[in-house]
């Protein structure tokens, strides 16, 4: 009998990375997840390997050690604001973990398939929308310049050396999963909040910014369909959809029977410049080539986001 394939996924413990551990646990793989050194996260039953993407002997070591037919890089710092307080450390993060991880497969031998997630943030001033893996790539955030430095080298490697490597550009996509600090579950935690009487009103910036949302577990199906593929290739994962703060925000509270105008105050501090242009990924690739589209729609995510948010807080308010 055939041995199970074995995976490697940095950053198991983030809600990316959870949701393709489970998914690839049920398609009978053998899971290892690397997690930073002294990480108390949770990873449930899967074998654990550490190391520091600011390390770049201890990725190569990690990748060594473990050996896997399949490596899915996923760890890097997520938030896009906290970029512009320390950019050498962001860029050294994502982009120079990116390289040691990619030269570590080479020094393998080849033989293991490599999926690195980037972000929409490749894109910034595209100058079209929607935006395609031929779309001008303009960054406007240190994030999005190290996010396109590590797109750039999936491709140069997989030129130089015929790496089987795919680069994933990943729109918006949250979950119940989602840190509370990123803005859909800011929301979805005030809605609940609100109905169960525990604060009485939510405070956000610009209600018309348009973003592009997906689930996060329909994000990562991906990865595992493009490292089948017959090729290697780079994909962008979108909704196509794109949709206002405003839109989030009635969907919450429409899940717990409130009027926002009720409960919403815009705070002028927090409304951010205006982009030049609107983030909205075209997945045409990723649809035609892997047979990857969204299955879970967007009024489906933020009723389970809300749902979650309902059941924790009641739980403590107890």
């Amino acid at each position: 009998m055939p041995s199970r394939p074995r995976a490697l996924i940095t950053g198991v413990t983030g809600q990316d990375g959870s949701y393709l551990a489970e998914l690839l646990l049920a398609a009978g793989y053998e899971v290892v997840g690397l997690v930073r050194p002294g990480d108390p996260g949770d990873t449930g039953a899967i074998e654990t390997v550490s190391a520091d993407l600011l390390e770049p002997a201890s990725l190569r070591r990690a990748l060594h050690d473990v050996a896997p037919d399949e490596l899915y890089h996923l760890a890097a710092p997520t938030f896009v604001p906290a970029s512009w307080e320390d950019p050498t450390e962001t860029v050294a993060a994502i982009a120079g973990a990116t390289a040691a991880l990619l030269a570590a497969a080479v020094a393998l031998g080849g033989g293991v398939r490599v999926w690195v997630a980037t972000s929409s943030e490749v894109f910034g001033d595209a100058g079209e929308s929607p935006q395609s893996e031929r779309s001008p790539m303009r960054p406007r955030s240190p994030y999005g310049v190290a996010k396109l430095a590590a797109h750039g080298l999936v491709g140069a490697m997989r030129a130089r050396h015929g790496l089987f490597a795919c680069s994933g550009i990943a729109y918006n996509h949250e979950s119940p999963r989602r840190p509370l600090y990123f803005l859909p579950r800011k929301v979805t935690r005030g809605a609940a909040a609100i109905k169960l009487g525990l604060q009485d009103e939510l405070v956000l910036g610009d209600l018309g910014a348009v973003r592009d949302w997906c689930h996060a577990a329909d994000v990562v199906r991906a990865a595992p369909l493009a490292l089948a593929a017959s090729e290697p290739g780079d994909y962008v994962l979108a909704s196509g959809v794109g949709r206002t703060v405003g839109e989030l925000v009635g969907a919450a509270f429409a899940c717990v029977e409130l009027d926002p105008e009720r409960h919403v105050r815009i705070d002028p501090a927090l409304i951010r410049p205006s982009e030049a242009t609107v983030q909205v990924g075209d997945a045409t690739r990723a649809r035609d080539v892997l047979g990857w589209a969204p299955e879970i729609s967007f009024e489906a995510m933020i009723a389970e986001m809300v749902s979650a948010d309902l059941a924790e807080l009641g739980a403590r308010a107890g």
